[in-house]
């Protein structure tokens, strides 16, 4: 009897065994993508807050609070790549959309901002723009969750899992960087042109937001150039790199420029190398254009930031590369022989950052700042864990 309820007892567990078995097997995808889908609301909605409150801060700096739904809608704005199917003139088409686009903002911050000051103008400027890439991340996340609710694709719910702490972080950093931007402050982006104004005394305008200093480094004369600051600023230094060559005899250019860094360096290394360092697509390949044939050394100097570190206020760890980047300025200006002409370019965005050497006393007061309020921060994030 023992033993023929012992077999009963045994077959009656491997049913049961079976079945849990196939109930998992069909709820445990469920589960997960259910999971996955509360987990990717969960983002959406962080991202959807973020850019919220990042319009909020465009609409106080214009300050007028009418123009709350006309901010809202100009995020939604876009630009289509001309195409290059037939790569001829691919170049000059980019630019020209560029141009058009660059013309439509500052038509919209005149429509809103219309009691600001030119300075004032130029900080809502980029501070809509930084908004209105922390609202394309935002809706291309909420696009990804609502497909997945849509299809219960477990598939599409886990690659996009996969990118969401990266995704998170990007968004932040354009958080930051409109907070930024609206606010003066300047960013790691900026650490290019500060390395150009160090040089600079008596900047005077050359282009488009383009300003120059003519400049004597051990016997060779330097035309340093820099978008105009402190107002957020790129400019067009294609333009001044050619109404400089246009009257001078260049020997050499030298570019300084915030360049991405791996992971594992350290956020402010300095390195050097050769090509014309700028990013973006545009104007980059219509300054190649005018250098290379005429076979002019180019060298560039970058100071390493992080993946977010170029939009975010700038860190005083890639602040106090200046000094080191300034000696690798004239060490490359001196490849140079004497009596010989250089042009030396601060690329990046001037927000926050001066024409001199006078004004980088007002650019540390605030990474001073901004550094002592990030570290505050974190103390507070670290009482609040424990």
């Amino acid at each position: 009897m023992i033993m023929v309820f012992l077999n009963q007892a045994d077959a009656i567990g491997t049913i049961l065994w079976f079945l849990v078995f196939f109930i998992f097997m069909f709820l445990y995808p469920r589960l997960m993508l259910s999971q996955s889908i509360y987990k990717m609301e969960q983002s959406a909605e962080k991202l959807e807050e973020m850019s919220r409150r990042a319009n909020m801060m465009v609409v106080r700096k214009s300050k007028r609070h009418d123009v709350k739904a006309k901010i809202d809608a100009f995020t939604e704005f876009f630009v289509i790549e001309p195409s290059s199917l037939d790569p001829f003139g691919i170049v000059r088409k980019i630019d020209q959309t560029i141009r058009s686009m660059e013309t439509r903002f500052s038509e919209f911050v005149d429509e809103i901002g219309s009691g600001l000051s030119s300075k004032e103008k130029e900080e809502l400027n980029y501070g809509l723009r930084a908004a209105i890439g922390l609202k394309q991340l935002s809706k291309i996340v909420r696009h990804y969750v609502e497909l997945t609710k849509k299809f219960k694709n477990w598939q599409l719910a886990m690659i996009l899992n996969m990118q969401l702490p990266i995704i998170e972080k990007i968004a932040e950093s354009e958080y930051k960087g409109t907070e930024a931007f609206v606010n003066g402050w300047p960013i790691g982006d900026a650490i290019g042109a500060a390395v150009a104004a160090s040089f600079m005394e008596n900047p005077k305008p050359i282009a488009e937001d383009i300003v120059y200093d003519v400049v004597n480094i051990e016997g060779r004369k330097c035309f340093f150039l820099k978008a105009n600051g402190p107002e957020p600023s790129l400019g067009r230094i294609d333009e001044a790199l050619e109404a400089v060559m246009k009257k001078n005899k260049i020997s050499r250019v030298v570019t300084i420029d915030a360049a991405q860094k791996l992971e594992g360096e350290k956020s402010g290394a300095v390195a050097e190398g050769v090509g014309f360092a700028m990013g973006g697509i545009g104007q980059r390949e219509i300054i190649e254009n005018v250098l290379l044939p005429k076979k002019i050394p180019t060298d560039s100097i970058v100071i390493k930031v992080g993946l977010t570190e170029a939009i975010l206020p700038l860190k005083k760890e890639i602040y106090n590369a200046l000094p080191q980047a300034r000696e690798s300025v004239i060490r490359n200006v001196k490849r140079a022989k004497k009596d010989q002409k250089v042009i030396v370019i601060g690329i990046g965005n001037s927000c926050g950052v001066g024409n001199s050497k006078k004004s980088l006393d007002e650019t540390k007061k605030v990474v001073e700042m901004l550094d002592k309020k990030e570290k505050e921060q974190q103390q507070r994030q670290k009482k609040g864990w424990f």
